[in-house]
């Protein structure tokens, strides 16, 4: 998958035969691949081994083309004819399918009528049939190699994926319908915790399923044998997480490569592949049979991973470093020769992968956060180097269960580039440290995020890096209420940014889409029992406390966060005489994907930052 910020930020499909061939488009004209399920999307590609195709031995691809909401079947090959759209448009999204050769057809996720629905979809096309109807929301479903079984995650409100999910199998009969559903894992199932999250179920060639749970505090990896009759096993006790919030679909942290079991896990904010020694003889320290797996890392200079896969001994990966812009990854894991491209590299706009010798990379920082507890962040220094004059841009992610992570960010290295000093923090809530740092933000939203990014500026300032009277806060979605609150709950901030940001949580809990539309009863208390907390903590009912300049950017199609909660905090804060500019985008929605639209953000963003901070 490739997205093209000069194309308004398209996503096409690419393919390329082998490491070293030229890539080659699959999807036609300008089409743009895109999933509106849970209006965040993902899992828009699903490729199936001679299913359908124009000969047995061509892979058919099935995709959902974002111009009708449509799945459309691509073929490959010289003899490949037109797409042929699978399914009429409708007031439907599609997501996350797979493709079930045994029964020629597509499984995956289908939202209609405010439900989730796990359906197939013949690859000849046709209506699409009901195979599951879960309680909620329900994906990641996986047939097993014999294609005797299907195991998929399920999750309800008001709980988010990240906080409580299940795990459920079932028989695939030989009509396709499926037997009767058993919980084997996660949330409710036998033995283990109410609060636990399930990530990426994975088959074995021998009929063992692999999954990441966070019962015992952290994504480790657990094995549930072919037989069903052993509990499961945690195969390798970490300080480590093997998986990431569920935002989106598509996202991938395990594989098999015919051989072996290899993965990606964070350790303290940074990702790192190793192999999983399934039943090793001995441990490193010579005792037998000491755990069920044993961890190898995987010597590669990438630090930030996703998207991993593997097949017949070679690993692919989106992966980069605070030095290499994210690219594609290919490793063969008997040699360890790599090969990494980036999307330019790969367009032939320069002659080879290089690392950009004009980046900073991050530095790990830890300071004392709300509480008094260690709280982490990623600290890009000036490129001239820090100084006590230093200017400051805090950043608060997205999310906000998400992490600031730490491969090359051209936005990070705009401001480097110009003197300023960059602290992107991992507020307590973030992921990538284990359940209990997420769990920081429970109730909190808008305490423990606003105090983290406040202790995070203050610690730069006292070690002599930065200058207390030149801090910027920015940020969007999640981040940009992050931004708002910090201007009007804390000090030390002398200017702020947003993009599409929250500024009332009442408006947001009233009228949020359906995937987060009970998000805010986990950050902030049930809805509306908690009232009195959602207008004490909400940026707009406290607009007469934000005395500084702030920049807000709002896409007129955004369906996550209403333009009117935009309109509302600038009207605030101009009728309170507050320097305050406001540039809206009639084609962009929630997150900007035209490469013109995040270049006249960043710009104008540094314009107002230096008018108001006299740089």
């Amino acid at each position: 998958m490739e997205q093209r910020p000069a194309e308004q930020g398209r996503t096409t499909l690419m393919l390329k035969p082998s490491p070293e061939a030229e890539p080659i488009e699959l999807t036609p004209g300008t089409w743009n691949l895109r999933s509106r399920v849970h209006e965040y999307g993902g899992g828009v590609v699903a490729i199936g081994s001679g299913a359908g195709g124009a000969s047995a031995d061509e892979p058919v691809v099935v995709v959902v083309n974002d111009r009708d909401r449509c799945l459309w079947r691509l073929e490959t090959g010289p003899r490949a004819s037109y797409p042929v759209r699978l399914t009429e448009p409708g007031a439907r999204a599609f997501a996350d399918g797979l493709i079930d050769e045994r029964h020629q057809r597509w499984i995956g996720v289908m939202e209609s009528d405010g439900t989730d629905r796990l359906v197939t979809v013949a690859l000849a096309g046709g209506e699409p049939q009901l195979l599951r109807q879960p309680l909620d929301f329900c994906g990641y479903a996986v047939l097993s190699p014999d294609g005797g079984r299907l195991a998929w995650v399920e999750w309800q409100q008001p709980h988010m994926p990240w906080d409580r999910s299940q795990l459920w199998l079932a028989d695939v009969e030989p009509g396709g319908d499926l037997g009767p559903a058993q919980l084997i894992a996660g949330s409710g199932a036998p033995g283990q915790p109410s609060a636990c999250s399930i990530f990426q179920p994975l088959w074995l060639p021998n009929g063992d399923l692999v999954v990441a749970n966070d019962r015992h505090g952290w994504w480790n990896l657990e094995l549930l044998e072919a037989s069903g009759q052993e509990p499961w096993q945690r195969l390798l006790p970490m300080e480590a997480e093997f998986a990431m919030p569920q935002w989106v679909y598509g996202m991938r942290t395990t594989a098999w490569d015919g051989r072996q079991l290899v993965a990606a896990a964070c350790v303290q904010g940074s990702w790192q592949l190793g192999r999983v020694v399934l039943n090793p003889a001995e441990d490193p320290d010579g005792g037998a049979g000491v755990a069920p797996a044993r961890w190898e890392p995987i010597s590669c200079p990438f630090d930030d991973l996703e998207g991993l896969r593997a097949e017949d001994g070679q690993l692919v990966a989106v992966a980069g470093n605070g030095t290499t812009a994210a690219g594609l990854l290919t490793l063969e894991l008997a040699s360890g020769r790599w090969r990494h491209q980036t999307a330019a590299d790969l367009a032939g706009a320069l002659p080879r992968a290089q690392p950009a010798t004009w980046a900073t990379p991050a530095e790990a920082l830890w300071f004392e956060g709300h509480g008094g507890r260690p709280t982490h962040a990623w600290y890009h220094p000036p490129s001239g180097g820090a100084h006590p004059a230093a200017p400051l841009l805090v950043k608060g992610h997205s999310g906000p269960t998400g992490m600031a992570r730490t491969g090359l960010n051209p936005v990070n290295q705009y401001w480097t580039s110009r003197g300023w000093g960059v602290v992107d923090v991992n507020y307590g809530g973030s992921t990538g440290f284990g359940r209990a740092y997420r769990e920081r933000l429970d109730g909190l939203w808008g305490v423990v995020d606003v105090a983290d990014c406040a202790a995070a500026a203050r610690a730069l300032v006292a070690a002599g890096l930065a200058s207390a009277e030149r801090i910027a806060i920015e940020g969007g979605s999640a981040g940009g209420f992050t931004v708002l609150a910090a201007l009007c709950f804390s000090n030390g901030f002398r200017a702020g940014a947003c993009r599409y940001a929250v500024a009332d949580l009442s408006g947001l809990a009233s009228s949020s889409h359906r995937f987060e539309a009970r998000y805010l009863d986990g950050l902030v208390g049930p809805w509306p029992a908690d009232r009195a907390t959602y207008e004490a903590r909400s940026p707009l009912r406290h607009a007469d406390r934000i005395r500084c300049p702030v920049i807000f950017f709002q896409g007129l199609q955004d369906k996550v966060v209403p333009p009117e909660q935009t309109e509302g905090i600038v009207a605030a804060l101009a009728a309170n005489r507050v320097p305050v500019e406001l540039h809206r985008f009639a084609a962009e929605g929630h997150g900007f994907r035209s490469g013109s639209v995040q270049i006249e953000v960043l710009e104008a963003t540094e314009a107002f930052f230096r008018k108001h901070l006299a740089l």
